[in-house]
């Protein structure tokens, strides 16, 4: 194994390790309250949103690792190292995962009207999201800039027409809160309505 490889790998570690013991001493849970651990779960009014390995929100993760690439690029041009961008990466997302499941910005995120009795992620999505974003950056690493577009701009739409949020709308909810966004997505649709069994 090269040892810029190695490197990165235990940077990754390092990192992942740190989150999920900051997320266990906050008293996020290490896995769903359901005790199941699923591969997908599709509901986004359920208890297992944000409890499982991958749900309509791992997207935007893949598409934070895209943009925390594009920020690399910027930071270290004429310096590229992959291990300081891939640290940089890891970093904004690890804190960002970090105050995501803070009782204030979960507080902020209940307002919404997706996140109708949202606790914060288990400790395995959070882990999975930052997997997902590093998913992102190796794709915006291999593909050429306008592919990196493309395809963040699928995903952005593809998740605003299934449950009616994304990336975007997301921050704006949660930046500042539009009352007319969220009648929209309490509208609901095929895959963001509860359950009625």
């Amino acid at each position: 194994m090269a040892p810029t490889l190695r490197i990165l790998l235990l940077v990754i570690a390092i990192a992942l390790v740190a989150q999920a013991a900051i997320l266990f001493v906050m008293g996020q849970p290490p896995i769903c309250a359901c005790g199941t651990v699923r591969l997908w779960t599709g509901t986004v009014l359920s208890q297992e949103n944000s409890q499982q390995l991958t749900d309509w929100y791992t997207p935007s993760h893949v598409i934070h690792g895209m943009l925390f690439f594009a920020f690399g690029r910027l930071v270290f041009r004429g310096h590229w190292s992959p291990v300081l961008a891939v640290a940089l990466a890891l970093g904004i997302e690890v804190a960002w995962e970090l105050i995501e499941n803070s009782p204030p910005v979960i507080d902020r995120y209940r307002e919404q009207a997706l996140a109708q009795g949202y606790s914060g992620d288990s400790i395995l999505n959070s882990l999975s999201d930052t997997l997902a974003m590093l998913l992102g950056f190796w794709i915006a690493a291999r593909l050429p800039v306008r592919a990196s577009i493309a395809l963040a701009l699928a995903a952005e739409l593809f998740t605003g027409v299934m449950i009616r949020d994304n990336l975007t709308l997301n921050v704006v909810q949660l930046l500042m809160p539009s009352k007319a966004i969220s009648a929209w997505q309490a509208e609901g649709g095929v895959y963001g309505a509860p359950s009625q069994e």
